[in-house]
Order: C-alpha cells, then sequence, then structure tokens
C-alpha cells in the first residue's frame, strides 16, 4: 500500500475509512476491473463481528464490513460538510410526491450481484424487486431484526403484513403491498404512512443494502456466512472471530473516483491521491481480529497491519508533540488526528421498594 498510517480512531471507525479508501463514496459507471489482485490492505478490528446477514444484526462490524459487499439505494458523500445523500444504485435521487409521502426510484440498469451458487451459473441482475424483497425482510418476525425500527410504522401495509406473519407464522413475501411497488424491472414506488424527513437517511443505512431471495433461501440462517451483494467486494474467506477476507467482485460495475475536498487537509491529501482512478484500486482486503490494544500496535510495527489507531501508552514513544517523530515519519507512516463527537448516556435506576420491618 505504500504509506502506512494510523490514527486515534477506533478500530472500528478505521475499517471504514478504508473502505472510503479504497470503495470511495457514490459511484460514476466506467469499465470495472481495475481491481489489482496484488494489492493486499491489512486491518484489524478490537471486537468480533456477528456475521454478515445484515437485517438480524446490527453490530457494527458486521454492519462496516457489510457495507463493502452490499448496496442500498443511497449513501454518502463523506466528504461533503455535511455529509450529504448521493444516489448508489438509484440513478438519481428520488422523484417525491404527495407532500413527501411517495418515492419513485430508478435503479441503474446493469447491476450484478457476485457469482454464487445459488444462481445456478447465471449472472442476476440487480431489480426493484430485490429491495422490496430487503425491506420485507426487515420486518419478518422470524429475522427479529433489531433494526426494525428503521422500516417500523413507516411503509404503507408492510406493519400489517409482519402482524399477519407473527400470528400465522409465516411472513408472505409474494403478496402485494401497496407501500412497495416494483412498477416495473428497475424502478420502485414506495408509499409511507405519513412524512418523514428521516426516511431517506433510513433507506441509506448499510443493513438495507440489496439481497438475493435466491441466496437467502438457499443458505437460509447460514446467509450470514454466506453473503451475496452487489458491491464491489465479496467474502472469500470467513473465520469467525478470527479473520475475514474479501476479495473484488468481478461482477462489480466499477466507477471514477471523483469527490471534491472539504478543505481539511486530510481530505485534501485524498483528493489528490485518489481523483481519476478507477475503483475499486485493491483485489484484496484482509481482516484480522484482535482485540488486544498491545498485540494490535506490535502487528502495526511489524507491518502486518496497514494501518492502526495510537495506544495512549505508545504516544509519548511516537509523537514528538504533536507530530511523528523522524523515526516514524522515515518509515513513511503518517498520522491522522480526528475529532469525534460522542454522546454518552447515564442512567440511574432510581426505582424504589417497599422493605417489610
Amino acid at each position: 500500500m505504500g504509506t502506512k498510517w494510523f490514527s486515534e480512531l477506533s478500530s472500528a471507525l478505521i475499517l471504514g475509512l478504508v473502505f472510503m479508501l479504497v470503495l470511495g463514496m457514490g459511484a460514476s459507471a466506467c469499465a470495472a476491473g481495475s481491481a489489482d489482485p496484488d494489492k493486499v490492505i491489512h486491518v484489524a478490528l478490537e471486537a468480533a463481528d456477528d456475521g454478515f446477514d445484515l437485517i438480524r444484526t446490527t453490530n457494527g462490524y458486521s454492519v462496516w464490513v457489510g457495507e463493502a459487499i452490499f448496496e442500498p439505494l443511497l449513501t454518502y458523500d463523506y466528504l461533503a460538510r455535511p455529509a450529504t445523500l448521493v444516489p448508489l444504485t438509484a440513478q438519481a435521487m428520488p422523484e417525491v410526491s404527495d407532500g413527501g409521502k411517495t418515492f419513485i426510484f430508478h435503479i441503474k440498469p446493469g447491476i450484478y450481484f457476485a457469482p454464487d451458487a445459488a444462481f445456478k451459473g447465471k449472472r442476476r441482475e440487480l431489480v426493484a424487486q430485490d429491495y422490496i424483497y430487503t425491506y420485507q425482510r426487515l420486518l419478518d418476525p422470524a429475522n427479529r431484526s433489531p433494526a426494525a425500527n428503521f422500516l417500523a410504522g413507516k411503509i404503507i401495509g408492510l406493519d400489517a403484513l409482519a402482524a399477519k406473519a407473527k400470528k400465522s407464522g409465516h411472513f408472505d413475501f409474494d403478496a402485494p403491498l401497496e407501500g412497495l411497488q416494483a412498477l416495473d424491472r428497475y424502478t420502485l414506488r414506495i408509499a409511507l404512512n405519513k412524512p418523514d424527513y428521516n426516511f431517506l437517511y433510513a433507506i441509506a443505512y448499510g443493513g438495507l443494502g440489496a439481497v438475493a431471495r435466491e441466496a437467502i433461501e438457499a443458505y437460509g440462517l447460514k446467509s450470514g456466512q454466506h453473503p451475496v451483494g452487489t458491491g464491489p467486494y465479496m467474502l472469500q474467506q470467513y473465520v469467525p472471530r478470527s479473520k475475514i477476507v474479501l476479495t473484488a467482485n468481478p461482477e462489480y460495475r466499477g466507477y471514477i473516483w471523483d469527490f471534491k475536498s472539504s478543505g481539511d487537509a486530510w481530505d485534501d491529501q485524498m483528493v489528490r491521491a485518489m481523483k481519476g482512478k478507477k475503483m475499486p484500486q485493491i483485489g484484496r482486503v484482509e481482516i484480522s481480529i484482535i482485540e488486544e490494544e498491545q498485540s494490535r500496535w506490535l502487528a502495526f510495527e511489524d507491518k502486518q497491519l496497514d494501518l492502526d489507531q495510537l495506544p495512549q501508552t505508545v504516544a509519548p514513544k511516537v509523537l514528538d508533540g504533536d507530530k511523528l517523530k523522524p523515526a516514524y515519519a522515515f518509515q513513511h507512516i503518517a498520522l491522522n488526528r480526528i475529532v469525534m463527537p460522542e454522546v454518552i448516556y447515564t442512567l440511574f435506576n432510581c426505582a424504589t421498594r417497599s422493605l417489610a420491618v
């Protein structure tokens, strides 16, 4: 990878930044095949994932890895200030009508799922029905999705279908829904119960990236170990709580990296390095689960990892004020500092009980 770097970020957010660099943010179509199989990036997570059926988990590590595999209709331009929603598999932002209750999405033709045995040797194109199926899965009681609130109470008829499934024990994925309709192969109509100004942010959630019904039905409860999406990467190897290996999806359409800097020095550097390149560049991403902070740092120093967060206990050895000491700068290591907003809730159990004397 050339320059290595570490940061004062959490490992999970580092992985998100890796994918932002490797994959980009949003896309303009171009010829695929730019990923170099000889380019490998090594990263570590500080805790394990829960598999990659993102309907069944909100584990941050699962979602961050899953965002390289699955694609929602919308994503973010992370270099914009503030971050801005942009189309991903949609051709453009949706047509909005009926006072903000109806959304029409036009999906880009020619987007294909990664090759998988579930498709029996055929290329499988992404269509509007795949998003309907994905959104239905979120409210299927059998999945007990911890992210169900993203769509619960929002889409006309979806909650009623979920309630019926709870009584019968079977979700009818083929039942017609007023609120979710495929007007044609590439056109999706979503109708809400009432205007919801957060709705587009909800469907940009990585956990609502499209899945193929054939793949889910083929793998069942093991879908989390066999994720099949349309994103730039596919899962090649998975050793739970130990190792995740992603390789470039040969069906991925590719795009040209073309984003503008917000004026931040790190953003400026990223734009200079990435602008105009065909994406993705990296052919393979190897992710290790290393829970101990010191072990991750030793792996970074031994060049087993390409990036890491800087432990506070090591900072005096590495930093001279707010800059790297020459011995580390000489190794082409870069330091990036980011101030992260955080909300901390402190809860007190103030319930009282009457005690018999």
